[in-house]
C-alpha cells in the first residue's frame, strides 16, 4: 500500500493517540510529543523499550502473538483494531480471499428485484462494482460524474461535502473501512495509486490517513443530502459475498413511516427510468 512498515506506523499512530491516564499514569501536563512515550507503552506491555522501538522502526516485524495481544490491551484497541494489528504482525493465518471484480449474475438479478431497497456491491478498495436501480440513483452525485471510488469521491469532489452532511464522520469511517479491508493489499498497484493520488491532492486525506483508524463496514445509520429528494437518514447492513470474499453487499433501509422513507419512495420514481443492467464498469 503506502509503506513497507505498516506495523510500525500503526503502532506509532495509536501510541500518539493514547493518553497516559488511559494506562494508569498520572498526567504530567504538556509534553513534547502527543500520547504515550515509547518507554511508557513498552513498560506497560511488558516488553523492553529497545524491542518496542525496533517494532516501530520496522527493524522487527514479527512479534509473537502474546506481545501483540499485550500491546493491543495497553493501547485499548477494540476487536477490529486488535485483529488488524495481528494481521499486520502476521501472527494468525489469513484466510484466502478470492479477488474478483465480477459480480455474479444471480446476485445482480436478486438486487435488481429490490425495487424499494438501495443496494450496491463494493470491493476492498471501495470501488462501487455494481448497484441496483435505487442504489445507483442514491449514489448518482458520484456515478453521474464517472467516479466509482467512494474514497476518491469523498476527498476530491466538493459535491461530497454536500452529499454527506456529516462529512468528517463519513470521511473517517471510509478510511477506517479501507484500512480494515485492504491490509493484505500491500503490493496492489491500484491501491498504491489511489493512496498516492489522495495524499498529494487532499490535506484532509493526509490528516485522517495518518491516524491509522481501522473500522469494518458492518451496520450504521448514515445521512445523505440528495440533490433530487433532499435529506435522507438510512441504515445500512454490510454482508460479505460468499465465494467472492473481497466483495461486500451493502443494503440501505429507511425507518417505516419516516420522512426518509417518503424521500426514498420519491427516489424510486427516478430510479425507475434507469436501465435494468446494474453493473458499473470497473475503473
Amino acid at each position: 500500500m503506502d509503506s513497507a512498515n505498516q506495523l510500525g506506523e500503526f503502532l506509532r499512530a495509536r501510541r500518539e493517540m493514547t493518553s497516559p491516564t488511559a494506562i494508569g499514569l498520572p498526567s504530567a501536563g504538556r509534553r513534547r510529543t502527543p500520547g504515550l512515550r515509547r518507554e511508557e507503552l513498552a513498560g506497560s506491555a511488558g516488553v523492553s523499550t529497545d524491542y518496542y522501538a525496533r517494532l516501530e522502526q520496522g527493524r522487527e516485524q514479527r512479534p509473537s502473538a502474546q506481545v501483540v495481544a499485550a500491546l493491543a490491551r495497553t493501547l485499548g484497541l477494540n476487536a477490529e483494531e486488535t485483529a488488524h494489528l495481528h494481521h499486520l504482525a502476521q501472527t494468525v493465518p489469513q484466510p484466502a480471499r478470492r479477488a474478483t471484480a465480477t459480480v455474479r449474475p444471480s446476485l445482480l438479478r436478486l438486487m435488481d428485484g429490490w425495487l424499494d431497497t438501495p443496494a450496491v456491491i463494493i470491493d476492498r478498495r471501495l470501488d462501487l462494482l455494481a448497484g441496483n436501480r435505487l442504489g445507483r440513483a442514491l449514489f448518482a452525485p458520484m456515478l453521474d460524474k464517472g467516479e466509482i471510488n467512494l474514497v476518491r469521491f469523498a476527498f476530491l469532489d466538493p459535491a461530497a461535502r454536500e452529499f454527506y452532511p456529516d462529512w468528517e464522520r463519513v470521511a473517517r469511517n471510509t478510511l477506517g473501512t479501507l484500512r480494515a479491508g485492504s491490509g493484505d493489499l500491500v503490493d496492489d498497484s491500484r491501491l498504491t495509486e489511489l493512496v498516492g493520488e489522495l495524499s498529494l491532492k487532499s490535506p484532509d486525506f493526509r490528516r485522517l490517513w495518518a491516524r491509522h483508524d481501522v473500522r469494518g463496514k458492518t451496520h450504521e445509520a448514515k445521512q445523505f443530502r440528495h440533490h433530487q429528494v433532499g435529506e435522507l437518514t438510512l441504515t445500512y447492513d454490510s454482508l460479505t459475498v460468499d465465494g467472492a470474499t473481497d466483495q461486500q453487499l451493502v443494503v440501505y433501509q429507511a425507518e417505516p413511516g419516516s420522512v426518509s422513507r417518503q424521500a426514498l419512495a420519491l427516489l424510486g420514481t427516478v430510479a425507475a427510468d434507469l436501465p435494468a443492467a446494474p453493473v458499473t464498469a470497473a475503473r
